[in-house]
């Protein structure tokens, strides 16, 4: 036991508050024992005016990589600048030091796009977008915030010589020019950036950063680069080329920590190379964690981070999840402010786990190495970092147990010319759900001596300065957005946005209206397809509440070119990319050719309704509407129903507006109403087949039309023109191979039409099979499409003699990120987007490519008795990336691997797979949640019998 040292304990009322505050899991300040008790492992800590390290740059986050920022501005006041205050008023909350923006380039770079400020061409506005309404709002409350813009993506024109569809170059002298423009917009702004870098996470070209060096210094821009917000490698380079090195100021490293993006940070790393280049070492993203839930993994990137690799600055992603609930990270950031409408707001406790370090430290203070480190030498109980100025006028130290089981206790001596007064103490538990940044106690040291007692799970501040404070702003109640909902786009719009809008793709902005009609309307302006940061789409925006059910979305719409433009209903879950968002679109053309088209969370779409109505044709308004009202969805062209389905997959969702491809085409009048009058029942189609067919053998699909009563006269309520197909999934054989028609299904009335089908014989014939039939009619005046559905199972043989897996029919194929891939590596979300199966340098030509949360099913049939395979992290991610392996047979775990790393070899895996029926490769992440896991089953191959 280590001797207690006496100290005199200041506001000790105070401190009895907030240890019950927090049921007495804050700092306990002990005096010495009346009685012998056990005290927890303590810990030594010298803080000394002596003490050198690195210079402190930072905390900041990062507004953008995919307009998380976007429904902030619309908030009204007073809880618009309530948040506005949290994230950046010194004292109040987080107390930002550094904000990292996005450089619109017009394209999708997570949970929306952001607008450029040249989306053609030689023709700038520089109040295009929000970043400067942000920016400028982060200013007026702390001045001295360093401001720092990267692009994610760009225009299409930057660097498309030839003038091509997605030719663009962004590492060309137009981006260097552009990037010169946006600072001159920035200036006009009143805002000075202080950093500037490429292109986020997508490596560099060093004759690029070196011409932007050269740009900026003969424009006499005092703005200092950052290199080269991806890797590592980069530092590599920085060594070895002298005039590389001095074109950058700082070295900017994505995710340096354990499990990378949205992992646990228990470790962090960086490079011998990198921390001998002189330059500032950076954590210039970070994060990607929910507000609440990634706190301790946040305070670990920042101490650990400095730790173990001496990063200097951290920036969070994001900022703030000020986007809507159904998008990918709707719960990440400091904050989350997703209703505008409501003006409610949730504070993480990430944000007050920042302020544990912002509101003790300033830039420019350096850090003290003697004073840092981890409690008993033993990263499992936490680490701490001491930061003092250089004048040696205070000190603060920042101390984490997030990875402790019990109580520590830190021992303090203080000397060298510090500051022997008053220590400042304060705390957040980081399990309190937004609770935080608590003031738990002062103490005087005596002799230059302290001690404090460490409960675990929790971040504690030690300073000797003064001023912090936490904001005591609530938030009103949040609720629905109601309907009606109706926007002309007249009212002024900051940063040309309007009102609830966000776009996903592209950029919708308002504009004066064109062809004659006064006033201003919403125009798409992304000429041609960007440079993209992720995959393309067509350009659209979404608004709204996801709960609205039964409503119709209606809008005047101008096309100034001939193409395509759409509204959007009942839109839901986004899932990466953008394209792959669930919903419902109405897709007119300028040649009158119109669908109704279901989308959904993997990119799928499905024409459910097509036809034509009279020719919009350009530079003319017209008015487009798509109604839900139950199953029912009834598409209008200037006021005509044109046609109405019947399909269940989504209830509810949000409405919005897009075009085809890059039309630069016009929307007025927005309007969301509720339907006053339900839609009459719809009529159904049913559908049976037998539950197996097996390959090359005959069934009978049978299909039921029916026309429910209705209560209107028989004559308006029945249907006419009937025509019914079987909607075989494609290489079955139909017969007749011609649609069964009916003139006519009075109410209350039913009609029966069957089909022998035959199932294919190819080895890939999926194993469920499922039919969607189709039936097409009028009525009470309208053509109307309904769908029915059966499915049925086509077994697969079992296999014979050593297949390899990637040889095989699936049985069943989920993947954690894109399709499971044959023979390559997972890649991203596309099929067949993988690369040659590499784990730490071993090739495999055969094999699965799969990502957590990940299985796979293969059919064995209890004839095979011995699986093989390599099992590991591919290459393609590697350092990241964490994953365990398990062979699942017929319900029962075979084999289960430890958490194999981006760092570990290949491991070999022969199991005993004797009467397995059917057997799944199963991919887990590895605690740290699924970012980087992507999992290479190399060379997986069977032993069976034949």
């Amino acid at each position: 036991m280590l001797q207690s040292v006496r100290y005199r304990v200041l506001s000790w009322l105070a401190v009895v508050s907030c240890l019950a505050f927090l049921s007495g899991a804050l700092t306990s300040l002990s005096a010495r024992a009346a009685t012998t008790t056990s005290a927890p492992p303590a810990t030594t800590i010298t803080v000394d005016g002596s003490g050198t390290g690195r210079t402190f740059d930072g905390i900041g986050a990062i507004s953008g990589g995919g307009g998380n920022s976007r429904l902030l501005v619309d908030y009204p006041e007073p809880q618009r600048g309530r948040i506005l205050d949290y994230l950046f008023k010194p004292g109040y909350g987080a107390a930002l030091q550094l904000l990292k923006v996005e450089i619109g380039g017009d394209t999708n770079s997570t949970d929306g796009s952001e607008p450029s400020i040249e989306h053609t061409r030689g023709t700038v506005h520089c109040d295009s977008g929000y970043e400067w309404w942000l920016m400028e709002q982060a200013k007026k409350r702390n001045p001295g915030i360093k401001l720092y813009g990267l692009a994610w993506g760009a225009p299409g024109w930057i660097g498309n010589t030839a003038d091509t569809p997605g030719g663009g170059d962004f590492w060309s002298q137009d981006m260097i020019d552009y990037l010169v423009d946006w600072l001159g917009c920035a200036r006009q702004h009143g805002l000075d950036i202080d950093y500037l870098g490429g292109w986020n996470e997508r490596g560099y070209d060093i004759g690029w950063y070196e011409k932007l060096h050269a740009a900026l210094a003969a424009r006499h821009l005092p703005v200092r680069i950052v290199a080269a917000d991806s890797g590592l490698d980069v530092a590599d380079d920085i060594a070895k080329d002298p005039r590389f090195a001095d074109s950058v100021d700082a070295v900017g490293v994505h995710y340096p920590c354990e499990g990378g993006d949205g992992g646990s940070a228990n470790t962090c790393y960086s490079s011998d190379t990198a921390q001998a280049t002189g330059k500032p070492l950076w954590a210039s993203e970070n994060g990607s964690l929910d507000a609440d839930t990634g706190a301790g993994a946040l305070i670990r990137s920042i101490t650990r981070g400095y730790l173990d690799g001496r990063y200097t600055a951290y920036l969070n992603w994001p900022l703030l999840a000020a986007v809507y609930p159904n998008l990918p990270y709707d719960t990440v950031g400091l904050a989350v402010a997703n209703q505008p409408w409501s003006g409610a707001y949730r504070l993480g406790t990430s944000l007050w786990t920042t302020a544990q370090v912002t509101q003790v430290t300033r830039p420019g203070w350096r850090f003290d190495d003697q004073a840092s480190g981890y409690l008993g030498g033993d990263r499992a109980d936490g680490s701490y970092v001491t930061l003092k100025p250089a004048d040696n006028s205070a000190y603060s130290t920042i101390i984490e147990t997030s990875t402790a089981s019990s109580a520590r206790t830190a021992d303090f001596t203080v000397g060298g010319g510090l500051p022997a007064g008053t220590v400042h103490i304060w705390a957040t538990d980081l399990t309190s759900n937004g609770r935080g940044f608590v003031h738990t106690g002062d103490v005087v040291p005596e002799g230059g001596h302290f001690s404090v007692t460490l409960q675990p799970g929790h971040v504690y501040s030690l300073t000797t300065t003064t001023g912090q404070g936490r904001g005591t702003a609530v938030s009103p109640p949040r609720h629905r957005l109601a309907l009606p909902y109706r926007d002309s786009f007249d009212r002024p719009a900051p940063g040309r946005e309007a009102r609830y809008l966000s776009d996903m793709q592209g950029s919708f902005e308002t504009v004066r209206c064109g062809g004659g009609r006064p006033g201003r309307c919403v125009r798409q302006m992304a000429a041609e397809r960007p440079i993209e940061w992720q995959d393309d789409s067509d350009a659209f925006a979404l608004l709204g509440d996801t709960d609205w059910r039964d409503y119709t979305v209606s809008s005047d719409v101008y096309l100034e070119q001939p193409g395509t433009v759409e509204l959007v209903g009942r839109a839901g879950e986004q899932q990466r990319p953008q394209s792959h968002q669930a919903g419902y679109f109405l897709r007119v053309a300028d040649t009158g050719a119109w669908s109704v088209v279901r989308s959904d969370t993997a990119g799928r779409l499905t024409t459910l309704a097509d036809g034509t109505a009279r020719a919009l044709g350009t530079h003319r308004w017209h008015s487009l509407a798509l109604g839900f009202s139950g199953t029912t969805i009834t598409a209008s062209v200037d006021g005509r129903r044109v046609g109405a389905v019947d399909d269940s997959a989504y209830p509810a969702g949000q409405a919005g507006i897009g075009v085809a491809g890059y039309q630069t085409d016009e929307f007025d009048n927005l309007s969301i109403t509720p339907v006053r009058r339900p839609a009459a029942a719809p009529a159904t189609l049913t559908a049976g087949l037998p539950a197996t067919v097996r390959r090359g053998a005959s069934a009978t699909l049978t299909t039921t039309f029916t026309v429910p009563r209705t209560g209107t006269g028989a004559t308006t309520g029945a249907a006419t023109g009937l025509t019914l197909t079987p909607g075989a999934p494609a290489n079955w054989r139909t017969v007749p191979t011609t649609p069964v028609t009916f003139a006519r299904v009075a109410q209350g009335q039913s009609v029966t039409a069957s089909w022998t089908v035959t199932a294919p014989t190819a080895t890939d014939t999926p194993v469920t099979n499922t039919f969607t039939p189709l039936a097409t009619y009028h009525r009470e005046g309208v053509r109307h499409w309904t769908y029915g559905g059966a499915s049925t199972r086509v077994p697969i043989p079992a296999p014979t003699g050593n297949p390899y897996a990637s040889e095989l029919s699936f049985v069943s194929a989920d993947n954690g990120w894109g399709p499971v891939e044959r023979d390559m590596s997972n890649g991203e979300q596309a099929a067949g987007d993988g690369r040659p199966m590499s784990i730490r340098g071993v090739a495999f030509a055969k094999g699965v490519g799969a990502h957590a949360a990940g299985d796979v099913g293969l059919y064995l049939g209890g004839d095979c008795n011995r699986f093989t395979a390599t099992v590991g992290v591919d290459d393609e991610v590697a350092p990241y990336g964490s994953v365990v392996f398990s062979l699942v047979g017929d319900g029962r775990t075979l084999a289960t691997t430890d958490v194999l790393t981006g760092e570990s070899a290949g491991l070999p895996l022969d199991v005993d797979v004797t009467g397995v029926q059917e057997l799944h490769l199963v991919v887990g992440d590895g605690g740290d949640g699924n970012a980087h896991d992507h999992a290479d089953w190399g060379g997986a191959r069977l032993a069976c019998a034949g």
